[in-house]
């Protein structure tokens, strides 16, 4: 019994029901059955076994899914790249995980080239490639030898310090993560969701597709967010589902044809990442849309607490209650639980909840104890149940949707002379939620410009985690034993803004 048996079932009593539609076509569940086997032939070919890695480097695209299932079977693990990334984060990738075997798009060819500078690449094969290939019926397919005890996911997630960390997830993890969604949503065969953000994400992978497709329902794949296409596709294609970031909504409520959508077919959306601005919601409210939310990390799948239609009015603003097989408080610095109401971190403890990260047993010690994941987020929870997230303990800034950790910034600030010292503090933003600042220290007034701080960052650091803006300072508010005060430095920048 492995993860993807769900594959065959539906490929048995529902043949010719659209799973995937992508871009003008449709794969039925029997065809993905039919290709899901030939990648598994195709895998083994290529010498891959139970615990090796397979990445692959690209848009979304229905090839990602038939790799996930196919390394299922196996009870190998698929590592999906986050394309964003410099080259020199992926090669810190490489060189941690090893995959055995990269799947990727022709368009990151030269990307891939300036990695292979820094760390050696595994066999590699275009994904049309490998595409055609499960196109083609294949005979002697390979016994399926996972199982749902075994990994299947690897998924990187920069840790506090700065370093890259793997996050392993089981099948089993995935299994409970659907059997939580369902509830989330109320999922059943008729549904028809779609997805608009990147798979490399357990979000876009884990909250809403896999959990569709597992119940027989029906997925509309988008290589990536736009939203002149996804207000179009709503209309054409008629989803009862759409899973959104509030950087995603932010875009879609400023595009022109927002006003006059037909968005008919929409039962409810669903949202997350980080605090969600009441006026985001509201505006799908007024549309007559219940609005959703999923509280989660990588770590746990990701989902842990979720608000569902029922209560979107009500409690508009709420993360929503504990997961179904979640369970999930609240506790002070002790490690203790805090009373009803006040203020405390989230602690998770499931079967969805990782395995832990890649090769780091000291990472793993450090961030679950007795099962539970300690998240460094903080809420409170209300009469009702109903958790209310109010900050993070984490040094950590999510921008679109995006984790950014301070530390990886700092890094690249430190190694320049002209700087004497600098700190990144986050700073809301109506567009992207959160933008990482940059607050520098200069050795003199012309050591260095605004341009010359942002260009440290070019081909080091993805461009969605360089600060959006630098501040120059002459000193930095700091505790009695010298440690920057970040919050009582990102209090004066915003009370400077105003």
């Amino acid at each position: 019994m492995n993860f993807s048996r769900f594959v065959s079932v539906w490929a048995g009593q529902r043949p010719e029901q659209p799973a995937i539609g992508f871009e003008g076509g449709n794969i039925t569940y029997r065809e993905l059955e039919q290709r899901v086997k030939a990648a598994t032939a195709v895998l083994a070919a290529r010498g891959i076994e139970r615990g090796d890695r397979v990445a692959y480097l690209g848009l979304n695209h229905p090839v990602m899914l038939v790799l996930l299932f196919a390394l299922c079977r196996q009870g190998a693990v698929f590592q999906p790249l986050n394309f964003r990334l410099s080259p020199t984060e992926h090669a810190r990738q490489f060189l941690d995980s090893k995959p055995l075997l990269l799947i990727f798009q022709a368009d990151f060819a030269g990307h891939l080239q300036a990695v292979s500078t820094q760390a050696a690449l595994p066999s590699s094969e275009e994904a049309d490639d490998f595409w055609r290939a499960t196109g083609s019926a294949t005979a002697g397919v390979p016994a399926q030898a996972g199982s749902l005890e075994d990994d299947a996911l690897l998924v990187y997630t920069s840790g506090t310090s700065g370093d890259p960390k793997g996050v392993l997830l089981s099948q089993n993890a995935l299994l409970f993560n659907c059997i939580n969604s369902i509830h989330a949503h109320d999922l059943t065969h008729a549904d028809h969701g779609l997805i608009v953000l990147p798979m490399f994400h357990v979000g876009g992978l884990n909250i809403m597709l896999l959990p569709l497709l597992y119940v027989g329902a029906r997925v509309s794949l988008h290589r990536r967010f736009d939203a002149s296409m996804l207000l179009r596709d709503v209309a054409l294609l008629r989803p009862s589902l759409l899973l959104m970031v509030p950087a995603t909504i932010s875009a879609l409520l400023a595009d022109p044809a927002w006003a006059t959508a037909d968005l008919s077919s929409l039962r409810m959306i669903n949202t997350g990442s980080s605090i969600v601005p009441l006026s985001l919601i509201e505006a799908w409210l007024a549309r007559g849309i219940p609005v959703g939310q999923v509280y989660g990390s990588t770590e746990t799948c990701p989902i842990a607490i979720y608000l569902r239609a029922e209560d979107a009015i009500r409690k508009a603003g709420s993360a929503g209650r504990a997961a179904m097989h979640c369970e999930v408080d609240l506790v002070d610095g002790e490690g203790l639980p805090v009373a009803q109401g006040r203020t405390g971190e989230i602690r998770v403890r499931g079967p969805s909840v990782m395995r832990g990260y890649f090769r780091q047993p000291e990472a793993t010690a450090a961030a679950l104890k007795d099962g539970w994941y300690r998240t460094g987020d903080l809420a409170r929870q209300d009469e009702d149940g109903f958790f209310w997230v109010v900050g993070r303990l984490k040094d950590m800034i999510i921008s679109g949707g995006e984790n950014i950790y301070p530390a990886e910034l700092e890094a690249v600030l430190a190694d320049c002379p002209a700087i004497v010292e600098a700190t990144v503090v986050g700073l809301p933003d109506e567009h992207w939620g959160e933008v990482p600042v940059a607050v520098v220290i200069r050795r003199a007034p012309d050591a260095i410009d605004e341009a010359g701080v942002s260009a440290l960052f070019e081909g080091r650091l993805a461009r969605y985690k360089r600060p959006k803006r630098i501040v120059f300072v002459d000193d930095l508010p700091r505790t009695a034993l010298g440690k920057i005060q970040k919050s009582v430095l990102a209090r004066q920048l915003r009370r400077d803004d105003r």
